[in-house]
């Protein structure tokens, strides 16, 4: 294969492998970064490509070695070295502690915002939540499954309406 071709095989992957970038990464940015130089190893060791195999597998595990080497290096970059006698490896990301009191006063929050929801749209809401699907609830509450989606989604605004405070 031509450099031309691989280059041209190469872009056209570039579409298959956002998806599973973006997996990775959970970030859109770091997902565009992880593509880039995922693009660039494999176009430098083109040779090391056998003609005749699967690109895109080839590609795929690429991208992933690379994702694997920069979160390595992410977590030792995190990681320092005490200097005095004993040399332990500390990990800065481990050293605070968890307080369970936040999450108590939130789900008593949560709470007190479904008590104050009126019940037509408490009850369709709460069912939905334990994992029934509308038409059980629309068959169960004897009221047509539009309902249902319409005040499940309006219990869902209000309860995001009096729970801001938690909001990003």
């Amino acid at each position: 294969m031509t450099a031309l071709e691989f280059n041209y095989a190469l872009q056209s992957s570039t579409k298959t492998l956002k998806p599973f970038a973006l997996r990775l990464t959970k970030d859109q940015e770091d997902a565009k970064d992880l593509i880039q130089d995922t693009m660039i190893k494999a176009f430098v060791n083109r040779d090391k490509f056998a003609d005749g195999t699967n690109l895109k597998a080839w590609l795929f595990t690429i991208m992933k070695n690379t994702f694997i080497t920069n979160y390595q290096r992410m977590v030792r970059r995190k990681t320092f070295i005490d200097t005095t006698d004993n040399l332990h490896f500390i990990n800065t990301s481990t050293a605070s502690i968890k307080n369970d009191a936040l999450s108590k006063f939130a789900m008593s929050d949560i709470q007190n915002a479904m008590d104050k929801l009126d019940d037509t749209y408490k009850t369709p809401f709460e069912m939905h939540f334990q994992g029934f699907k509308y038409h059980e609830i629309a068959d169960y509450i004897g009221i047509p499954i539009g309902t249902v989606k319409n005040r499940i989604h309006l219990a869902r605004k209000e309860l995001k309406d009096r729970l801001r405070v938690y909001g990003k």
